[in-house]
Parts: C-alpha cells; sequence; structure tokens
C-alpha cells in the first residue's frame, strides 16, 4: 500500500524553471495572520507592494497584480488592448510562445505565427529583422499587437527585447508591444519603460521566488489608451478600476492577502541583495551550469550563446535516449526534479532550473544528481562536469554583498 505521508530525509531539490523554491522567509511572512484588506494596515501593505514591484520591472508606470497564474496576466493583456478579430503577430520561440498563441485564438483575435521553421526556431531567440520586414510589409496598418516572450521558459533562449523594440520603430509601424517575461523577471535584466514595451506579463513563482498565484501587467501609457477602445470582453481582468484604487493602495476585489506579504519580503530580499547583484548570480550559475554540461559532450538546447538564458540550462539528450526516463532515474534516485521537455521537445531534453533561491552549493548539488543520474541511466557521458563548474565558481566570485547600515 502506497503511503501518502512518506518524505524522504532531507529538503527535496526543486530545479525546475518554475515554481521556484520559496525561501523560508518568505514562508514565515506568509504565514502572518490575514488582514482585513479594507483596513489601513493593508492599505499600507498595498502601497508598498505597489511601489517595490515598479523597480523590478524598471518602470514608473502601473504595474496591476491579479491574484492568478502568469495565465490569467497573458489574457489580461490581450483582453485590455485589443477588439475581437484584431490581427496579432507573435513570434514562436517555444512552447509557451505557443499557448499563448492558442490563447489568443480562443480569445477570438487572428495570431499570425512568425518563427524560423521546425526545431530551429525552438533553440534560438526571437529574430527583430523578421518582424521588421513582416511589419515592413503591413502598410495598412492591420497588426495591431506584437507578442513576444522574454526568456522561453520550455527552451532556455532568453531574447532581445529592445532589439524588438528598435524593429517595430524602424518599420513605423504603430502596433503594440507585448512581452511575456514571466521566468525572466528578477532574473534576467529587464526594463519595461527604457525598451518601450507596452504591456509586460510577469507571474510571481520564478524569480520572486513566490508560490504561483499572483501575476503582473506592467503597463504604458499607449497600452491604457488602447484600453479605452479595446471592445474583447473583460470584467475580472479590467484594468481600469484596479490602477485607479491601487492609488490608495487597495482592490476592487478580495486580493489575495498572504501572498502579498510574501511579495513584500521578496521584494525586501531582491532589492536588499541589488537588482544589477541578482542579475550576476544568476549568470555566473548559469555558466557553471553550462561548462558542466558541455564537460559532459551533452548539447545545449540553445545554440545561440548570444542568448543564453540565466533562468534555466536545457540539455539533449543523445539520440534514442528519452530524457524523461532520466528524469525519472534522479527523481526516484536523488529526490530531485528537473524540467520535462515541452512540445516538440518532449523525450529530447529535460531542463536544470538555477533560479531564485539559489546558490553556488545549491547547483553543485543539482549537478551532482544529475551526473549520477546520467550515468545510472546509461547515458554516456565523456566526463565529469562538476570540476569545470566548481573551477568556474572558485574563480568567478560573487557578486559583492551590500553592507548593512551601521
Amino acid at each position: 500500500m502506497l503511503k501518502l505521508d512518506f518524505h524522504p530525509a532531507g529538503r527535496h531539490f526543486l530545479q525546475i524553471p518554475g515554481p521556484s523554491p520559496v525561501p523560508d522567509r518568505i514562508l514565515r511572512a506568509m504565514s502572518c495572520p490575514t488582514i482585513d484588506h479594507r483596513g489601513p494596515e493593508f492599505g499600507a501593505l498595498g502601497l508598498k507592494v505597489l511601489e517595490g514591484i515598479k523597480k523590478i520591472f524598471k518602470t514608473q508606470q502601473p504595474v496591476v497584480i491579479y491574484p492568478a497564474s502568469g495565465t490569467g496576466a497573458w489574457e489580461a493583456a490581450l483582453s485590455n488592448t485589443l477588439s475581437p478579430g484584431d490581427h496579432v503577430l507573435m513570434y514562436e520561440t517555444g512552447h509557451f510562445a505557443t499557448l499563448w498563441k492558442k490563447m489568443a485564438d480562443n480569445l477570438g483575435l487572428k495570431p499570425e505565427f512568425l518563427g524560423l521553421p521546425g526545431i530551429e526556431g525552438w533553440r534560438r531567440g526571437v529574430q527583430p529583422q523578421m518582424i521588421e520586414a513582416r511589419l515592413r510589409e503591413d502598410t495598412q496598418h492591420a497588426i495591431k499587437a506584437v507578442c513576444v516572450v522574454h526568456n522561453e521558459t520550455s527552451t532556455g533562449v532568453t531574447s532581445d527585447i529592445a532589439a524588438v523594440r528598435r524593429a517595430i520603430d524602424a518599420a513605423g509601424h504603430p502596433a503594440l508591444l507585448l512581452v511575456d517575461t514571466i521566468s525572466g523577471l528578477a532574473c534576467a535584466d529587464y526594463r519595461h519603460d527604457e525598451w518601450g514595451v507596452d504591456v509586460t506579463v510577469s507571474g510571481s513563482q520564478k524569480g520572486l521566488m513566490l508560490p504561483p498565484g499572483i501575476s503582473f501587467n506592467a503597463v504604458s501609457q499607449k497600452a491604457i489608451e488602447a484600453g479605452k477602445h479595446a471592445k474583447l470582453p473583460r470584467a475580472f481582468w479590467d484594468w481600469a478600476e484596479i490602477i485607479e484604487m491601487n492609488k490608495s493602495g487597495y482592490w476592487p476585489y478580495t486580493p489575495n492577502t498572504n501572498l502579498l506579504y510574501g511579495l513584500s519580503e521578496a521584494l525586501d530580499m531582491i532589492l536588499g541583495e541589488g537588482l544589477d547583484n541578482v542579475f550576476a548570480r544568476h549568470d555566473r550559475l548559469a555558466e557553471a551550469c553550462r561548462r558542466a554540461v558541455r564537460a559532459w559532450g551533452l548539447e545545449i538546447q540553445c545554440v545561440d550563446p548570444s542568448v543564453y538564458s540565466p533562468v534555466l540550462t536545457g540539455v539533449m539528450m543523445p539520440e534514442g535516449i528519452d530524457a524523461d526516463a532520466v528524469r525519472k532515474v534522479i527523481y526516484e534516485r536523488f529526490d530531485m526534479s528537473l524540467g520535462t521537455g515541452l512540445g516538440k521537445m518532449k523525450g529530447r531534453m529535460f531542463r536544470i532550473g538555477h533560479l531564485g533561491d539559489c546558490n553556488d552549493l545549491t547547483l553543485m548539488a543539482t549537478l551532482a544528481g544529475v551526473e549520477m543520474g546520467l550515468q545510472l541511466a546509461g547515458v554516456p557521458i565523456a566526463a565529469s562536469g562538476l570540476p569545470a563548474a566548481m573551477e568556474f565558481l572558485m574563480s568567478q566570485p560573487n557578486a559583492p554583498k551590500l553592507k548593512a547600515a551601521a
């Protein structure tokens, strides 16, 4: 008989690219008693998190917080800015770009999927020149929005959003720019205002180190203006009333109070470390991981080093080896979860997450578990990857820590 209350000794290694491990400090914050969401204490909390989250998006514009997953924020971005039948240009970089396109279909939009053919498009980032060329063809400006994924969680590719903005501008096209950075936020540098993004979509369960349940829309004034004329049905997702009530720290519905406690603590942790230090830490751990993969003699899913993700590394399996079978061995023997291959990459690769509450020893333990699992599963490797990762980490010290005030 299966014992459902069995827990192996030690902590489970949750090394998928989100949801990421939730630090104890955030869990403790979330365990505080729930307060009145119309009372003065909550208003102060609301104002704090609404101001703090702007620093993470690097924006002076409103950031709308929904009690939902990132999928909800996808829908909010579309329904607040577009009308039934609107033509939307969406770029295919992987499984999540594909799901966003499916949502656009379901909402009654007319999405056009642009991208490189076959598997190749899932191993590279957005090609801005393709977007520019397509927009130049659209002389009647029928395309109302361009939708791209910043960090494609299914592939380990981080696209150049500033280059996408330049492509739209070079084409002289008025389309809105909608960006999904659900897995990129607070892991990879992201600049909502500077890059001219109109709606940025994100979620709580990746770099923000929270459980799933909060999603975000950072919105430009152009997007807010588009919302006044958009005709897609929206009620819960309508950001107009939310933005107005947020001015005093409240929401027009019951918000997820205890998750907002956690968000407040997460913001303290991230801003206390310093965003640049957070990005440097993620870049450093990602490079160490990739060096281990190369030492094993295995192929990295992303084939363009200029767009390697600092959030996760996709590891391709040799021909004839089922990546999910390897993942199963690692899970059963070492109590560690790795990300599965999704969509076109199902069974062909697994994903190592190195995001959020992660440090040198977290990564080294993860790589040791993967390496033992590869050998147990019969995957041929050229050499141990651990020395390569260790050498890099020892030669590249951590980002400087900020000194506490005296």
